[in-house]
């Protein structure tokens, strides 16, 4: 049984933009503090046989200028990594290209905060259909992992991640982290109207009742 307000009430979201190779690229921003030390928190994140156990499979060369693939997501380049402070990599889907950053520090009381930023271009027509929430719920979802792999729960497979998400909390877990992405879209300069229109239908694609844009 998983505290689905807790959880999501323990992530700091935050929407933006940058200026990146020319373009103006969308940058979103999540952070949550977990218990443990900087080592551990690192190693769950960096580790081959770890990352499986909250998040997804992977493959690859994990250390700078190496590949990786996570199983039925996206891969990419690891691009720099300090430990057990930061890695930044890209994130790669089909033809899509995107940046993402993961840091970390000590925050006293045996506690580590990780934030993880995901820079990208995307299409105005395609962010006004769907808004933050269309990459936003789904890190939700991995830092939610993170959160119950430090706690000692069972590790995950993609049969049970599917299964819980398939599951009346799985549904309540996306719906809030969805309200959660309109009011940072909001607070981001997003007019009320336009960023519940988006939520809507971010809302309907992850339930399964609407097809993603062409």
């Amino acid at each position: 049984m998983i505290d689905v307000s807790h959880q999501i009430k323990e992530v700091r979201r935050r929407v933006g933009s940058k200026e990146l190779q020319g373009g103006i690229a969308r940058v979103m921003t999540l952070s949550q503090s977990y218990p443990g030390t900087l080592e551990d928190v690192w190693d769950a994140c960096t580790s081959a046989a770890r990352i499986p156990r909250w998040f997804l499979p992977v493959s690859g060369d994990l250390r700078v200028g190496g590949r990786y693939q996570l199983e039925g997501n996206a891969g990419g380049t690891i691009e720099r990594c300090d430990p057990p402070h930061s890695f930044a990599a890209t994130w790669e889907m089909g033809d899509q290209v995107s940046w993402i950053e993961v840091r970390l520090s000590e925050e006293g009381e045996g506690r580590v905060r990780l934030e993880l930023e995901h820079v990208a271009h995307v299409a105005d027509e395609f962010w006004a259909q769907f808004g933050p929430g269309a990459v936003g719920i789904g890190w939700d979802l991995g830092l939610m992992g993170l959160a119950q792999h430090l706690a000692g729960k069972p590790s995950v497979t993609p049969e049970s991640s599917a299964a819980w998400l398939g599951s009346e909390e799985g549904r309540r877990f996306m719906e809030v982290s969805n309200e959660e992405w309109r009011l940072a879209s909001v607070a981001a300069g997003t007019a009320e109207a336009d960023a519940s229109a988006a939520a809507q239908r971010c809302l309907a694609f992850y339930t399964g009742s609407e097809p993603p844009a062409s």
